[in-house]
């Protein structure tokens, strides 16, 4: 029987060499044309592997049936169980009655009567498709047809109906998905929403990948009270240092909702480019310097903080800010030199233009990095900035500084006391253009400012390791002397006015960036706690500076402090003592507790600026954050969030929600509430929104994020 069987198998492989087919079988036996094998029926074709019962080969047809129990295995992906199955070697088809395929790595199944394959795709006939256990899935699709395409790992599914339990709750007449993570065309996730304002939200993104190397995702959306938009992300990595963004949005208002809310634009737009470059100059200009050089690009634009806002349904993502910045920094740097160009502009979505707001384009900086002279005893550096600040009207100046600080340091008693003394050379000239200011006393003349000062340092530090801790302090003292001075032109001319803080926000002050240095010494303490693990439990940091000379104060106390209470508890602490006002500047404290169920966290800032009380610029600010985590076991956790303003007696922000995780699906439900920053006739406003977002994740169709909602319903306003 055994010459038979490796008879049959060498006949069998020999006649279809091409697609070698492989038969293993404890007993077999030939009648004709019909090979019959029983007792382990292993079968090896074209990469799938399949066991089963027994099997009957017709050499004439070459029909290869397999009975009882099968089991087929390719590629390590998936698996096929049935009772019956036939492959035709000649016409290349298979067959399997009935149907079962479990990919292994999603651990997605699906069941049907049939299937049918050949070469690559597998047509199947109805049948239900899930991701969970098939006994008693929580949710599964049922469908009518379906094909596979083993190449591709894509699915499509025709006529499929959502079934969560044993409840219909969604029709698709088509669903299309992939078995692995492949970058493909096709429909993302959508949202949706009601609002009694905005009525029902939809947003459907779709995704465009035809290559590698970029991708298309475009967003439009639909607020059936209150306009029509679309959003679009176009991304791409043009080099293996290099990849970039873009991002642009249309959204346009109806009538009556632009009407009704008092706004200044009826149509909003924007757009936002990222690039990043880690080696441009040797790509672009075919060099091969050593050094390291790049570029970084954030350029955005746009009508009105509203397009923000409107870009998603999620008030965690709105915008609370009028300011915009655009930026674009370059770089070239080596051991020894940098070099770098920085551009900065400036928008303020509060103004009609933006004519008289100052702009940096560019700043360029030169920076020699530290050297030394006689062992490591004299340090040196130096650095110049040049800053273009220029704006549309009113005066423009090109200001630039040159920093040359020269050290001297060594260290006495067997290194336990070290000590420093830098010369400090300081230079800054101002050359202005554009526009001359009305009033005559405002002139404006080119300037030029030097200084020389002197620092010299003490510090100390000591370490003692005791059984279960080691305990690190320092003592460090600053002393600063100032030096000669010349100065000529603008310096001169403002050097009384602008040097009186009274005075900072003047006009004719607003390139009067020279700081005056007194005679001051600064004291600092600092000190830490490890464990036996080495792993920080607790550090302090006492600053203290005294100033003599014309300007006699002392400055502020500053106390900085953080203490790991225990493995789950911290507490951090930073503020400030003002002795001349006999009060507090700052006072910030943040308190958190975490374990595996719980994470708390509880902040409160307070800080008084001193200055009278004006609606810009109000004197006292209390603000106060919280939030609170609970995590009851694999499957449930909560959240609670809750900012406010306790000057303002204003709530900020609130949110509350709990998520609750299955192996294959998630369902969430979060209750949140948000201060909005809006654009109205009569200048800056808010909106208090009120939302409750819903999620429903089944997987792996879809991917889990706690942070992600399907489902928003904005609630009436108060």
């Amino acid at each position: 029987m055994l010459k038979i069987f490796i008879l049959f198998t060498l006949l069998f492989s020999a006649l279809y060499a091409k697609d070698k087919v492989e038969i293993y079988a404890s007993s077999m036996e030939s009648q004709g044309d019909i090979v019959k094998a029983e007792g382990g029926v292993l079968v090896v074709y074209k990469g799938y592997l399949l066991s089963a019962k027994k099997a009957e080969y017709n050499r004439k047809s070459g029909n290869l049936e397999l009975f009882d129990n099968i089991r087929v295995t390719h590629g390590k992906q998936y698996k096929i169980l049935g009772s019956y199955a036939k492959l035709n070697i000649i016409k290349k088809e298979r067959m399997f009655k009935p149907f079962f395929m479990l990919e292994k790595k999603s651990e997605v199944w699906m069941s049907a009567g049939k299937a049918r394959a050949k070469d690559k795709y597998i047509d199947i006939s109805s049948g239900v498709i899930s991701g969970c256990n098939p006994i008693d899935p929580l949710w599964q699709m049922d469908f009518s047809s379906s094909n596979y395409d083993a190449e591709s790992k894509w699915v499509n599914l025709y006529n499929a109906r959502l079934y969560i339990y044993d409840i219909p709750v969604f029709y698709l007449p088509y669903f299309g998905y992939s078995l692995d993570k492949t970058r493909r065309t096709g429909l993302l996730k959508p949202s949706l929403g009601i609002s009694s304002s905005e009525g029902f939200y939809y947003e459907q993104p779709i995704y465009i990948a035809p290559m590698d190397w970029w991708d298309l995702e475009i967003k439009p959306q639909i607020r059936t009270t209150r306009g029509n938009g679309i959003y679009s992300t176009f991304r791409f990595v043009d080099s293996k240092v290099s990849y970039g963004q873009l991002t642009a949005g249309y959204f346009k208002e109806k009538n009556g909702y632009y009407q009704s809310n008092n706004l200044v634009h009826q149509n909003h737009y924007g757009f936002n480019f990222l690039y990043n470059n880690k080696d441009f100059i040797n790509q672009w200009f075919s060099s091969s310097l050593k050094g390291q050089s790049g570029l970084y690009a954030d350029i955005n634009n746009m009508n009105d903080v509203d397009y923000i806002n409107l870009s998603s349904n999620d008030a965690s993502k709105y915008s609370t800010s009028t300011q915009v910045l655009s930026r674009v920094n370059l770089f070239y740097n080596t051991d020894r030199n940098y070099l770098g160009a920085y551009f900065k502009y400036y928008k303020d979505l509060t103004l009609e233009n933006n004519d008289n707001t100052l702009q940096k384009l560019p700043t360029l900086q030169y920076h020699s990095y530290l050297d030394s002279f006689f062992k490591n005893h004299l340090f040196y550096n130096l650095d110049i900035q040049s800053n273009n600040i220029q704006r549309k009207i009113n005066k423009t100046v090109i200001q630039t500084n040159i920093n040359l600080p020269v050290t001297f340091q060594t260290s006495l008693f067997d290194e336990y006391l070290n000590i420093s003394y830098t010369a400090n050379l300081y230079a800054q000239h101002s050359k202005f253009g554009g526009k001359e200011k009305i009033v005559s006393q405002n002139r404006y003349d080119n300037g030029f400012y030097a200084r020389n000062y002197h620092t010299v340092t003490a510090s100390t530090e000591l370490t003692k390791a005791y059984t279960d801790f080691t305990h690190v302090i320092s003592f460090g003292s600053t002393y600063t002397l100032s030096g000669g001075e010349t100065k000529n032109g603008y310096y001169d001319d403002y050097k009384d006015f602008c040097s009186d803080i009274a005075n900072k926000n003047e006009s004719v002050c607003e390139f009067y960036n020279i700081t005056n240095v007194d005679r001051s010494l600064q004291l600092d303490f600092s000190q830490y706690i490890y464990d036996s693990a080495l792993r920080q439990i607790f550090y302090q940091r006492l600053a203290q500076k005294f100033t003599y000379g014309v300007h006699k104060n002392v400055g502020e106390l500053e106390n900085e402090m953080e203490y790991q209470v225990t493995k789950e508890i911290s507490f951090y602490n930073d503020m400030f003592y003002n002795f001349s006002e006999h009060a507090f500047s700052k006072i910030y404290n943040t308190v958190s507790y975490s374990d595996s169920k719980y994470r708390i966290s509880l902040s409160h800032l307070y800080k008084d600026s001193f200055l009278k009380f004006t609606s810009i610029t109000p004197r006292y600010t209390s603000y106060m954050t919280s939030s609170i985590g609970y995590t009851y076991n694999n499957h449930y956790s909560y959240n609670f969030k809750f900012n406010y303003d306790l000057k303002a007696k204003l709530k900020k922000s609130a949110e509350v929600g709990f998520l609750y995780k299955k192996r294959c699906w998630d369902f969430g439900i979060k209750y949140a509430e948000d201060n909005r920053p809006i654009l109205t006739q009569n200048g800056t406003s808010s909106i208090y929104d009120k939302y409750i977002y819903l999620t429903v994740i089944l997987k792996p169709f879809m991917s889990s994020n706690a942070n992600d909602s399907n489902f928003a319903i904005k609630l009436p306003q108060n």
